[in-house]
Formats: C-alpha cells, sequence, structure tokens
C-alpha cells in the first residue's frame, strides 16, 4: 500500500528546481527533502521531483527508471496530427458533433488529452491536489509544444476540487460531462497500466460516491453524459442510450 498522508514529501535534486520544489512543498503542505538526503522510510511511500524538465511522481521502484509523469504524447495507435480523426470508441461516444467536454475525473488526464487532440473544447476536473499538480506540470509542457503555439492553441483548463461540487456550480452547461470513476478490481491489471493505475488507486480510492457524481453530471450536462466502466461492471446510471464495447471497458452514454 502507498501512503501519502505521512509518508509524502517533495525532493529537489539540485538547486535549479529548489524554488519550483519549495512552493510545491507549500501548497501540498508536504516536507521539501533533497534527494541525495532522502530518510529510508520515506523510500517507502511516493513524493514528488522535479526531473527531465518535468513534475514526476516517484517511489522506491520508479527512482531508477525515471518515474510517472502526465504524458502529453499520442498513446500508441494514436494519430499525431491535430485535430486527430474522431474514429475511435471514445470519440463515438461523446459525440462527433459535440463542442465542449468537462471531464469530471481526470486523473492521469490521458483522456482528457486525447479528447483535445480530436479538437474538442476540455475542461478537467481532478479532486487529488497530488494528481492536480502533476496535470498542471502536464499541462504547460503542452502548451509549450510547437503544434500548440503554431495554432495559438490553449491547453485544457483545470479545475481543483470535488466534481460534484464544482459540476452543480457551473456557469454554463458544456455538451457533455466525460465520468471515468474508479470502480472496484475484480481482475489483475496489466503490466503496461499496473504502476500508474495502483498509485492513482491509492490516491484517490474506490469512488464510492460515484452514483451521486453520476448525478450531479447528469444535472450539469446540456446533451450528455459518457461513462467509461470496465466491462464487468453495471451501468451507472441505469439502461444506457447507447453503449460502445471495447475488448476490456465499455462507454455508456446517457442523452438527455
Amino acid at each position: 500500500m502507498v501512503v501519502f498522508s505521512d509518508k509524502g514529501a517533495v525532493v529537489y535534486a539540485d538547486d535549479s528546481v529548489l524554488s519550483a520544489s519549495q512552493a510545491l512543498s507549500e501548497r501540498l503542505a508536504w516536507p521539501l527533502l533533497a534527494l541525495s538526503e532522502l530518510p529510508t522510510e520515506f523510500l517507502q511511500g511516493c513524493f514528488l521531483c522535479y526531473r527531465d524538465g518535468c513534475l514526476k511522481l516517484l517511489d522506491k521502484q520508479t527512482l531508477k527508471k525515471g518515474g510517472l509523469i502526465v504524458e502529453i504524447d499520442p498513446r500508441p495507435g494514436e494519430q499525431h496530427s491535430y485535430p486527430a480523426p474522431k474514429k475511435d470508441l471514445l470519440a463515438q461516444a461523446v459525440g462527433k458533433k459535440t463542442k465542449t467536454i468537462i471531464d469530471a475525473t481526470t486523473g492521469w488526464a490521458q483522456d482528457s488529452l486525447a479528447l483535445f487532440r480530436m479538437g474538442y473544447e476540455v475542461q478537467c476536473i481532478e479532486r487529488s491536489p497530488i494528481m492536480a499538480e502533476l496535470i498542471k506540470d502536464g499541462f504547460q509542457r503542452l502548451a509549450q509544444k510547437d503544434w500548440m503555439k503554431n495554432r495559438q492553441l490553449q491547453a485544457p483548463t483545470l479545475m481543483v476540487g470535488n466534481a460534484i461540487e464544482l459540476l452543480g456550480g457551473l456557469s454554463e452547461a458544456p455538451d457533455c460531462i466525460y465520468l471515468d470513476p474508479m470502480f472496484p478490481t475484480k481482475r489483475k491489471q496489466t503490466a503496461a497500466t499496473r504502476k500508474s493505475m495502483a498509485i492513482l488507486r491509492d490516491i484517490l480510492g474506490d469512488d464510492l460516491d460515484r452514483a451521486d457524481l453520476f448525478a450531479a453530471a447528469w444535472q450539469a450536462t446540456a446533451k450528455r453524459v459518457v461513462v467509461k466502466s470496465p466491462d464487468y461492471a453495471e451501468p451507472l446510471g441505469g439502461k444506457p442510450s447507447e453503449s460502445y464495447q471495447g475488448k476490456l471497458l465499455r462507454y455508456d452514454v446517457y442523452l438527455k
């Protein structure tokens, strides 16, 4: 079990990132430590560190492997062009004519970024301050990409807090609200996803309020709610209007 509350720390490798590390330490109320002086007990949990030009989440296992970051480049099999074609199940679920999307459960932001690269206008919500810091760093790196600058594009915006509360206070209803809540696991995760998803689950836990989250999303959306779930899970909002089945997951679509 990865422990964050009493083992988390912000670690700096050299003085070039000291100022940013100090600010991060203050925001999270985590101790600031030098990498060379990292006590053994902190290696039992996770820590944040600016390395290789980005903010990384590390633990004892990933310390020598580079750590975990919000990956801003397309995933394997995805188009590198902008806007990317709206051909996959995710695009079909959110709707090709949809313009504005709120991802209310951002996590590692991979679906948010995939939707952004397809040309959708994306807003993100994340309740974990730890994940929010990683997401902010990823979006800052995204904004520096040449293809972003050449097209004068703005990275997705991020709201930090409880999605149920934030959705209830929206000034304008989006076309689509996208939910990817944390369901209890019923199968072993693959080697490719085990570490990042295991850490995300340790940070967030299961979303026990996912029914309330769906209700808030349904109330706040203008046109549709899309729920991504493992294929074994019961539909979150009852019988969906449409459903798109993948190999191990499903997108349930609820239309107003």
